[in-house]
């Protein structure tokens, strides 16, 4: 019966990404653009002034990098194992509090700075995202990284990965290491108001901020895509409209969990539907999104207004 089951939602969220794919490519378009140069590509400014740029907001942990910096270190850890009484206090809306606790304990075992700073250089960088990040047309492209982990990991990965140029902004939980070497980690926020987030971050509403703020810079853009891997993805790519595309990592649980909250829930992403195994893949459908740069088709608000699906 599982096994059904699973085959059932399989088959489901095949359709429904057929569907939504199809609904995309019949958005209509228009000439009377104002083409600018760039590499071979075709790029518009809106009649004030206004620049058209492709948003690409991403996940860190099994997005950008190949593995979960947060539990990476807990290998540091005495005997390389955290003790049972530490493990309890993870709950769903705690894995701030539970890798609080976590860095008190490897600075009470005396693991310093440098250790942990050498050891998150272990982890991989996601095959294909240098391609990604290097070969979209650098000025009518915006990175930003929207992520569950904190800033010294993010910021350290990316330094060491040669990458951090690339990044706009870093959207995280602040860190920082005190006088005697511990690492202190606070929330990014505390919401109450996303029941599709969790407590201390809700990425749909960095996103829209992020969008706003861009706006009245008089930069707009024409797609925004999300690229992530869990269930706290799913926020984000609730908030995309038509012309934006989700990309959820196969084998991970936002794949999953998109077809199981539009049929348990009715909750159905508006965006395309663009699974991913590799960053060349993600690469190679967004190059597709600078081909006809078009203003006459910039919605407006720009995302989904999340009061319609955020009370569950």
């Amino acid at each position: 019966m599982r096994f059904n089951r699973l085959m059932q939602t399989v088959r489901h969220f095949c359709k429904i990404t057929r569907q939504v794919f199809n609904k995309r490519r019949e958005i209509p378009r228009e000439t009377g653009r104002v083409p600018l140069d760039c590499g071979g590509h075709s790029f518009a400014k809106m009649g004030d002034d206004k620049e058209l740029k492709v948003l690409v907001a991403l996940d860190f942990d099994h997005t950008v990098i190949d593995g979960n910096s947060d539990t990476h270190i807990c290998k540091l850890a005495p005997g390389g194992q955290i003790p049972d009484h530490l493990k309890v206090l993870y709950r769903k809306d705690g894995w701030t509090q539970y890798m609080a606790e976590v860095f008190k304990l490897l600075h009470s075992a005396k693991v310093t700075r440098e250790e942990i700073l050498t050891c998150l250089t272990d982890i991989a960088l996601t095959k294909g995202m240098r391609d990604l990040f290097t070969k979209l047309p650098s000025q009518h492209t915006e990175f930003i990284i929207i992520s569950d982990s904190n800033s010294v990991f993010i910021d350290h990965i990316l330094k060491h990965l040669g990458l951090r140029e690339f990044f706009r902004d870093i959207y995280t939980n602040p860190a920082e290491f005190d006088e005697s070497g511990c690492l202190r980690i606070k929330m990014y926020h505390l919401q109450d108001w996303c029941t599709l987030s969790t407590k201390n971050l809700c990425k749909g509403d960095i996103l829209a901020d992020y969008i706003k703020a861009r706006e009245k810079e008089n930069v707009h853009f024409t797609t925004v895509a999300y690229v992530g891997d869990g269930t706290n993805d799913f926020c984000p790519s609730m908030r995309l409209k038509r012309q934006d595309i989700t990309f959820p990592r196969r084998g991970y649980s936002l794949y999953d969990h998109i077809a199981t909250m539009e049929l348990e829930k009715g909750l159905e992403l508006e965006s395309e539907i663009c699974p991913w195994g590799s960053g060349n893949e993600i690469l190679q459908r967004l190059l597709e999104c600078y081909d006809d740069f078009d203003s006459s088709h910039l919605p407006s608000p720009r995302l989904r207004d999340p009061s319609a699906f955020s009370a569950l």
